[in-house]
């Protein structure tokens, strides 16, 4: 029985036993099948949650890169590997070969190398959804560099706070980007954030859409003429299995964003485990993968776990409404898509218009479809279910996080029995559990508590990257000896989850953790308010959506409001990036406050929401009367 390839449900209830009766055992098995060691482990795994510190693996070494591309090039090496399809319909589709790929990655770290990077150093990536930005990671990877993808819609400050914090000696980008009709100056938002970077020496630039831009002397240069003339071989750095593979920063619900560390050996075992699994991956199938590769969605499922399974995996520069709301469909007809994972966002955006943009078009390749970033909605997930699958597609509702570095709960495609809105079993290997707010955990079904994790799993991010405390402060102080996701769930009757949402200040719009204190922070910078409070509400197509409670100061009593709005989205838009823009915002006169100064969020979720039923005790808030205001002044 191979444990690698779950085929229907009483295997998988066979195989999870096994994985947590004896999960050492179980990984070992997995690792030595399936990958390519050039020096087998000491240890398969080494632990303590108090510390925290996880090994997996430890005294392996390895290079992912040998696994995602050179070990398939006998095999495989005419296959395509990466399938990109542009912005622009009107633009031919580029097949890139296992064995182009192997070159094109090759000359990139060779380019990497004669730079001055070295094994260690960090190189920050924003790059639109183009070629180089997949074959970019993984040249990196190849010479033992550490990649940090910043996703190209975040702003300058954004970027520079990430490029400061992991000390990147290199940033690569493009001159600009396109996203449907529009084009975005890539390079000028570098340009802005590079003036206070100091550890950049080397600014590498891929023409995309070819704009006049200027090239700093002595930093940057164009990518394209140095890909031409370097080497079309590179032999692979061997890295150790606990080395760092990549950075990737995530909002916290306090202060600068986190950036979470993940390694090399653990990572790749899991994350392409979890792939043939949960997407049910066959040789012949086209895989499509919506999402960005600036989130761990991109990293996990387009390009580290499909090309370590030897899988055609297609990048799509674009959005589901360019030039029409039929575009993702015509891209499934187009490549004879068979797996296809995109956000619950982009369905009810989608389902919103008229259906002849679905049924034009025919989809009858499908057979897995996925979702990620947060739980689908039922209405969402029959129409995504009825229109897109025509219901033979199973559905997959995957929960997992930037800091899992995997998927950690979801159906198997064709083993598990779906059911809208839950996320349902945990994938082999993986041990939840749901504690109450005395820190024990609640056992049985049909109950609901915060969702932890007991035993580590080979993807796992290591640590926060310069801050191992705040990682042990964040993930495992709340309970003892457990991971804290940071949300909660409850567990039906049968044993399946359903992620009830953050019990912390993050909201998940559009998929997009957005933690609350670094909006605020940037709203208070404005010179006419005093202060503010960002809380979520339901929203049809973006699951919630940022509503801002502000204060003015004196000086801003007398201005236009919807000026005010207008400067406060800028504000957000400039320090954050526009995803983190209020879809309402509400001057007030006070906010609910504790007698220890702290703001009721709880309530002012409720007011936002409109939820007025029950708001609780508001008597032994500090100034109780500002409660009636706020919702007499509700927009």
């Amino acid at each position: 029985m191979s444990n690698y390839h779950i085929k229907h449900l009483e295997e998988y209830f066979q195989v999870y036993r096994r994985s947590v009766r004896n999960p050492e055992n179980f990984w070992e098995e997995i690792a030595e099948e399936h990958f390519l060691w050039r020096k087998k482990w000491n240890n398969v795994l080494e632990w303590d949650f108090s510390k925290p510190e996880v090994k997996w693996f430890s005294g392996a070494q390895l290079n992912i890169t040998e696994n995602c591309i050179d070990r398939h090039l006998h095999v495989r090496g005419n296959k395509t590997a990466i399938l990109f399809e542009p912005n622009n319909p009107d633009e031919a589709a580029e097949h890139i070969s296992y064995l182009e790929l192997h070159k094109r990655v090759s000359k990139f770290a060779n380019v990497l190398k004669d730079k001055g990077i070295k094994k260690g150093d960090r190189v920050v990536i924003y790059l639109p959804m183009i070629p180089e930005l997949a074959i970019s990671l993984l040249a990196c990877a190849r010479i033992g560099a550490v990649h940090s993808v910043v996703f190209a819609g975040f702003s300058a400050s954004a970027l520079a706070t990430r490029i400061q914090d992991c000390e990147a000696k290199m940033v690569i980008t493009s001159d600009g980007s396109y996203r449907g009709a529009k084009t975005i100056d890539l390079k000028g938002i570098v340009d802005e954030a590079l003036e206070d970077c100091p550890t950049v020496e080397k600014v590498l630039v891929a023409k995309r859409i070819h704009s006049d831009i200027k090239l700093k002397e002595n930093r940057d240069e164009w990518l394209q003429p140095l890909l031409d003339e370097a080497y079309g071989d590179c032999v692979p750095e061997i890295v150790d299995s606990e080395d760092p593979l990549f950075i990737l920063y995530t909002s916290g619900s306090t202060g600068k964003p986190k950036g979470m560390m993940h390694t090399t050996g653990g990572y790749m075992v899991y994350s392409a485990y979890s792939f043939k699994n949960v997407f049910q991956y066959r040789e012949e199938d086209v895989y499509w993968c919506t999402a960005d590769i600036g989130w761990i969605t991109g990293h996990s499922y387009i390009v580290y776990g499909p090309l370590a399974n030897g899988a055609t995996t297609v990048m799509f520069e674009g959005v589901p409404s360019y030039p029409d709301y039929g575009r993702f469909w015509e891209i499934v007809q187009k490549h004879k898509v068979t797996q296809f994972y995109t956000a619950p966002t982009a369905i009810r955006a989608l389902a919103k218009e008229n259906i002849d943009f679905v049924t034009k078009y025919d989809l009858s390749s499908l057979k897995v479809l996925g979702t990620v970033g947060e739980p689908i909605n039922e209405e969402a997930w029959h129409w995504y279910n009825d229109h897109v699958g025509e219901k033979n597609c199973p559905i997959v509702d995957t929960w997992w996080q930037t800091e899992t570095g995997g998927i950690m709960i979801s159906p198997i495609p064709f083993s598990t029995p779906t059911k809208p809105t839950y996320a349902t079993l945990p994938l082999p290997g993986i041990q939840p559990a749901l504690m109450d707010e005395n820190g024990k955990e609640i056992k049985g079904n049909q109950v609901d508590g915060r969702l932890c994790i007991k035993y580590p799993w080979p993807s796992m991010a290591r640590t926060i990257w310069g801050n191992h405390q705040r990682y042990k402060d964040t993930y495992f102080s709340a309970f003892e000896n457990m991971y804290f996701t940071g949300d909660g769930a409850l567990r039906d009757e049968v044993g399946y989850y359903r992620i009830t949402g953050r019990v912390d200040d993050v909201i998940i719009v559009s998929g997009h953790n957005l933690g609350t204190a670094p909006i605020e922070d940037a709203i208070n910078e404005h010179p006419a308010v005093a202060e503010s409070a960002i809380v979520g509400f339901p929203h049809d197509i973006k699951g919630n959506a940022l509503y801002g409670f502000v204060i003015l100061k004196e000086t801003g009593e007398s201005r236009d409001r919807n000026n005010l709005r207008n400067e406060i989205n800028q504000q957000i838009s400039d320090k954050i990036g526009p995803i983190a823009k209020l879809n309402k915002i509400q001057f007030v006169t006070g906010l609910p406050k504790t007698r220890s100064g702290k703001i009721m969020r709880r309530i002012l979720r409720k007011i936002a929401s409109n939820d007025l039923s029950n708001l609780g005790d508001t008597s032994t808030l500090l100034n109780p009367e500002v409660v009636d205001q706020i919702i007499k002044e509700k927009l």
